[in-house]
């Protein structure tokens, strides 16, 4: 039997009585042109709660398989009515890098109505950054990423939300305002603005943030102390190892697993010794997790033995 064509199964999408089903979807993938068209005029007369459930279904997709590609709809999403498959739209466009992205980022995190748009353009914006940091985008388009997060980061109109997620994004900006902006949210009352200050310490790459961040791996909050390993991890300073290890020892198991990446991040002899216990540990994630993070420091070790 033929497979119908695609004209029928983007016309089928508004038929409430037509189940979604993951075969179908998938043929949305590459659209071409003509196709697409048609999609974009298809869509506009889908009802809301269909349209939402649609685009969460085409983003899980490209989440399980990368070769699917629904890129094409995705940016198309970025303007639609509905907040929430805004939000999803820009979820399913995180592995383009394309920096023709950039501007619809911006837009969405300026003037979007909605905050959790325009804090999920903001973490999509972050990419950008990463790469600006690895050389991979151009000057002009680091000059509009940075500006943007830098004003946005000090807007403070912006909610506690929006601003988090703007101060994550630009921590990896290695200037004295992102230092200053990490501070002041972590001496800020907001309990989430202080995780995300503490998560922005690890991106920043600077190690004076270590003080800091070996206390609060004693803080009687466990989301405090989970972020603070993780953070640990990224600064890679051996100092922190000890009070890292201590943390292994805990009964949370995702505190546990976080100082143990985190060990493995950083390396050295203790870190390794310690690791190596942990392949006997009766918690079988702990021993994968000791695992993998010994490889991390045998290829740090010996970077070119793989």
């Amino acid at each position: 039997m033929m497979p119908p064509p695609i004209e029928e199964i983007i016309a089928d999408l508004a038929n409430r009585d037509k189940p979604l089903l993951n075969s179908r979807l998938a043929e949305l993938s590459n659209l071409q042109p003509q196709a697409q068209e048609f999609f974009n005029k298809i869509w506009p007369t889908i009802e809301a709660e269909r349209r939402q459930e649609i685009i969460s279904r085409l983003v899980e997709l490209a989440e399980d398989n990368f070769e699917l590609d629904f890129d094409s709809i995705f940016k198309e999403c970025l303007n639609d009515p509905d907040a929430e498959i805004r939000s999803q739209a820009i979820e399913g466009l995180w592995e383009n890098e394309e920096p023709s992205l950039i501007g619809h980022l911006i837009n969405l995190l300026e003037n979007d109505k909605s905050e959790m748009v325009q804090a999920t353009a903001a973490t999509a914006l972050g990419k950008f950054v990463t790469l600006a940091q690895d050389k991979k985008l151009r000057s002009s388009h680091i000059s509009n990423v940075y500006q943007v997060l830098l004003t946005a980061v000090r807007n403070q109109s912006k909610s506690d939300e929006v601003r988090r997620r703007v101060l994550e994004a630009a921590s990896p900006i290695c200037l004295p305002e992102v230092a200053e902006s990490i501070m002041a949210a972590y001496r800020s009352a907001d309990h989430r603005l202080k995780v995300s200050a503490i998560y922005a310490m690890g991106k920043n790459c600077d190690p004076s943030w270590l003080n800091i961040l070996v206390t609060e791996l004693g803080s009687p909050d466990a989301e405090i102390r989970y972020e603070a390993a993780k953070a640990c991890g990224e600064l890679g300073e051996e100092e922190a190892v000890p009070h890292l290890i201590k943390l292994a020892q805990e009964s949370d198991i995702d505190i546990q697993l976080a100082a143990v990446q985190a060990l493995g991040q950083i390396g050295g002899t203790e870190a390794k010794n310690y690791l190596e216990d942990c392949l006997d540990d009766p918690n079988e994630p702990i021993q994968q997790a000791a695992e993998q993070a010994l490889k991390e420091i045998e290829m740090g070790e010996e970077p070119f033995s793989f």
